[in-house]
């Protein structure tokens, strides 16, 4: 099992390679291609309209082939997608390829991350997301090397498809390791019927959890994109020493990931995330307070860390919520719920900082908290009452 984790670990970081590709390459990409910055827009909508649509087929996909078969084929569809962007010489060529870029992402996310629930502790899951953030800050490394050197965003691209190629291989050669026997049928077998989505829904919870995942990755999103904006107009912070601590809250949540490991050794994943949502809070006070830039800019590290705990832990304890049985058709609509709130919630907070203010900021986050708190009690009662 230790080298299959491994692999998994492996697998979390390539996860979070192509993720950070896109922003970092455009200011290089939308030139040649002709095309105006804002249409980076469109082609993230179509990725994550794909990631949607995988995730809520999820369910059917491993129950039909397995978590390890389904992780494989993710990842090579992930890798041809990667192949194809660094071969486009056009806007709506990469928007082609944005298809089968979300569909890889979507299954293999949520395969994965019901296999670490149902089979490790907490601790791994935590730690498995501070991996993907691992991938997340080197994406953008490897692309700033290609286009130094000469090779172009098409060879950052390149490299990345290269490595998941590798990846692949790897996940091929692991899969005898991934076969768990669960009442006597073997992992992706086809023996299990996969749950429709109006079934999903009915599961009592599950809509709670949907909106608590729906929350919790508006918050984060919104918190990413426009934070910068907030410090430099609300504040008076420079735009450059607000860049470097907007980066500072991505390092935040990948560095309270892997320190949330060792807490799982204490505390469980409701005290966990009751822990994040207060040190949210504690880092919107102080983006309220007019206690000046440095209290400003500790809040926004400060909410960094208050995410950490919130996306594993809610993952993890997906199967003692609601069963091993229906685990993975829930992660799998958790999946699309969170992917919805990236599309949707940080472009409303666009439109009422264009319209009112980007002083909205902090109150825009504390409403999205509190309502991500309200669902996530709603699931712990919700759930106590079933297991009663």
């Amino acid at each position: 099992m230790s080298l299959l984790l491994g692999v998994i670990y492996l697998a979390f970081i390539s996860l979070g390679l192509p993720d950070s590709l896109l922003g970092s390459a455009w200011p290089s990409m939308y030139g040649p291609l002709g095309v105006p910055m804002s249409f980076a827009g469109v082609i993230s909508a179509l990725i994550s309209a794909g990631t949607i649509v995988s995730s809520l087929m999820s369910d059917r996909l491993t129950k039909r082939w397995g978590a390890g078969r389904v992780t494989a084929i993710s990842v090579g569809l992930t890798a041809a997608a990667l192949a194809g962007f660094s071969a486009s010489a056009s806007f709506w060529a990469l928007c082609l390829w944005a298809v089968p870029y979300g569909l890889g992402a979507g299954s293999v996310d949520a395969a994965l991350n019901n296999y670490v629930a149902l089979h490790y502790a907490s601790r791994h899951m935590s730690w498995l997301h501070c991996m993907w953030g691992l991938g997340a800050t080197a994406g953008p490394y490897i692309m700033g090397c290609a286009l130094t050197t000469g090779m172009g965003w098409q060879g950052g691209y390149r490299i990345i498809s290269v490595l998941q190629v590798a990846l692949t291989l790897i996940l091929i050669a692991s899969l005898p390791q991934w076969k768990v026997r669960s009442g006597g049928a073997e992992e992706g077998d086809g023996s299990a019927r996969p749950l429709t989505l109006g079934e999903i829904v009915r599961i009592p919870g599950a809509k709670a959890v949907m909106l608590t995942f729906f929350c919790y990755c508006a918050l984060e999103q919104t918190a990413g994109l426009w934070a910068s904006s907030y410090l430099v107009l609300q504040r008076g912070v420079t735009p450059e020493r607000a860049a470097s601590f907007s980066g500072l809250f991505f390092i935040g949540i990948t560095a309270g990931r892997a320190l949330n490991g060792f807490l799982t050794l204490k505390l469980n994943d409701r005290q966990l995330i009751r822990l994040g949502q207060a040190i949210i809070a504690s880092g919107v006070l102080a983006l309220l307070l007019p206690l000046g830039q440095g209290v400003s800019l500790a809040g926004l590290v400060l909410i960094g860390l208050g995410c950490a705990p919130i996306y594993p832990c809610v993952i993890h304890s997906t199967p003692d919520h609601f069963g091993a049985e229906n685990s993975q058709a829930i992660i799998g609509v958790q999946m699309a719920s969170a992917y919805l709130g990236v599309c949707l919630m940080p472009p409303l907070f666009g439109v009422l900082a264009n319209h009112i203010s980007t002083g909205l900021f902090p109150f825009f986050l504390l409403a999205v908290l509190l309502a991500m708190l309200l669902t996530h009690e709603r699931l712990l009662r919700v759930s106590r009452t079933a297991q009663s």
